[in-house]
């Protein structure tokens, strides 16, 4: 049997909040029939919307009001100081608490990072967080990460970057033995900037169970080369854009092509089927839900202008998230890369060192 978990949802983050959150509540309440909500939000926005939805939301919903609302265009310092009062904030504590085991917002997504992090703090031995999700490839899945919490990154936040994304992928996609690659300008070794070069090094000689590929390229992201695709915030954040922008595009090209005319629009009828399924197999929607590896409780951004099927699929990324511990496997690699770095600066303490001899002793 499943266990009972509770989320706490900020229902006025997203272009279309309040509705927009509260049918993807409605949904993702269908789907995770072991879930309950703490909604936040404006209650005299969001009680109508309850009473409109199914029996599900009167049942299982608990709303909690406030007033204050982090807008999308604020700094996440003015955020941090003056909203500690918000859905946004007070979502983030209802997990700090004990009141809820994850949080889901679609808000601002350097308000939640900078919010989350004060109030979560991150877990032992990670100095940064990181904006992690899954895409969709040719072989499958990969997670990547970072997508944009860390814009320059050195070669320690590169390596607990990899450890994190290990176990994610080990935990939640359910890979026995994830492959892990450094994105990089070119996959000979003496090409990328020093962070990418160390974090290499570093990553080849661990010996924990992690399969390091080396380095990838960006065509590699779509093939599915790896499993964990790991890189700094702003050029992860880049690539995401560009892969989400292209996938846009050839969706609208392939529409016009397929409208075009009598012929294109009877092919596009007996190709309905593999049509659908090309569209739902790069439908951002579908993989609506990016995580903030490193901190010390769940916490997962949804896109701000997704739909309630893309809302409600962020929140059960934070639910999968959660029933698979995953906090508790990547503290556990993390202690075992410390003792494994302990156990090397022991080694190299102990070592024979060919001192000078004293003559005047010996003498």
């Amino acid at each position: 049997m499943t266990k009972e978990l509770t989320l706490s949802i900020d229902a006025m983050g997203g272009d279309s909040a309040p509705q927009m959150t509260v049918e993807g509540v409605d949904l993702a309440l269908d789907m995770l029939p072991h879930v309950r909500v703490r909604l936040y939000g404006d209650e005299k926005l969001i009680a109508p919307l309850i009473a409109q939805g199914s029996n599900r939301l009167a049942e299982r919903v608990v709303l909690v009001h406030t007033d204050d609302v982090v807008t999308n265009d604020e700094k996440p310092s003015i955020a941090l100081r003056s909203g500690r009062n918000s859905s946004m904030r007070l979502a983030i504590n209802a997990v700090r608490d004990g009141e809820a085991d994850g949080v889901v917002s679609a808000g601002n997504t350097g308000a939640l990072m900078a919010m989350a992090k004060f109030v979560m703090h991150t877990l032992p031995g990670i100095d940064r967080p990181a904006i992690a999700t899954v895409l969709p490839t040719r072989r499958g899945q990969t997670v990547m990460l970072d997508l944009g919490a860390n814009i320059e990154c050195d070669v320690d936040n590169l390596v607990q970057f990899a450890v994190m994304g290990e176990a994610f992928a080990r935990k939640v996609l359910g890979l026995e033995k994830p492959t892990i690659g450094l994105l990089n300008v070119g996959v000979e070794g003496a090409k990328g900037n020093e962070a990418v070069k160390g974090a290499s090094l570093i990553l080849q000689e661990t010996h924990l169970p992690i399969e390091f590929y080396g380095f990838v390229e960006g065509d590699d992201i779509g093939k599915g080369t790896v499993d964990v695709i790991v890189t700094d915030g702003f050029t992860g954040n880049v690539a995401l854009k560009t892969a989400e922008g292209t996938a846009r595009l050839i969706t609208s090209l392939l529409r016009d092509a397929l409208t075009s005319g009598p012929m294109a629009k009877l092919g596009a009828l007996l190709a309905k089927p593999a049509l659908m399924a090309f569209k739902e197999k790069f439908d951002p929607r579908v993989h609506n839900g990016a995580m903030f590896l490193g901190l010390n409780g769940i916490c997962v951004k949804s896109h701000g202008g997704t739909d309630a099927f893309g809302f409600a699929n962020a929140i059960k990324v934070a639910a999968v998230l959660v029933g698979n511990n995953i906090n508790d496997e990547i503290k556990h690699d993390f202690d075992e890369l410390h003792a494994e770095i302990s156990s090397g600066d022991d080694a190299s303490a102990d070592a024979p060192v060919d001192a000078p001899v004293d003559t005047a002793v010996n003498e």
